[in-house]
């Protein structure tokens, strides 16, 4: 899939993608920079897309590690798959909000998110956020990339630590909260 594909899925599905462009290399590099990857074996990514996130995380994380990205879109699954399938990378093609059907009770070190939860219906967003926080390690971190710090306020009700950075460097400019149980 070329990136003018990839352009017209965003846009045309831009409720379910909640992005007008695809995220910077900078604020995946700032992102990725709050994660522990050594000894991370479960590593989560939700909202695969365009794959640019993706990318970061197979470059940082252990040979031994399996990542397990979801996206709801069939298109940047196909995509995913073409560019990134393997026996460590796992392409799920199905809502965040089913994760523990595919995850199979395997405890998660790193989330790593850029899913528009203002977007996503309240009883949709809930779930993935009550999954992520039960299964997430006590030692592991949930990473979201968002626009409004507001949703700070959402995970707060189930992460009990969340830091909050900001970057300029992104249209639109982002804000990465990053939490843990």
């Amino acid at each position: 899939m070329n990136k003018s594909s990839l352009f017209k899925e965003l846009f045309v599905n831009i409720k379910t993608t909640g992005a007008v462009t695809f995220s910077s290399k900078s604020l995946v590099n700032k992102m990725l920079s709050f994660a522990e990857f050594k000894g991370a074996k479960v590593i989560v990514e939700l909202g695969g897309g365009d794959g640019s996130i993706t990318k970061g995380i197979i470059e940082r994380m252990d040979k031994d590690a399996v990542l397990y990205v979801f996206e709801i879109s069939e298109h940047f699954c196909d995509n995913l798959r073409k560019k990134y399938g393997s026996d460590n990378v796992v392409i799920i093609c199905d809502s965040a909000e089913n994760m523990d059907k595919h995850l199979e009770g395997n405890p998660v070190d790193l989330f790593l998110s850029s899913l528009p939860f203002s977007l996503i219906a309240k009883e949709s967003r809930t779930a993935i956020y009550e999954k992520s926080s039960l299964m997430l390690k006590p030692t592991g971190f949930f990473i979201q990339i968002c626009y409004s710090y507001l949703l700070r306020f959402q995970f707060a009700t189930h992460f009990s630590t969340i830091k909050t950075a900001f970057t300029l460097k992104n249209f639109p400019p982002a804000f990465i909260m990053v939490c843990n149980t």
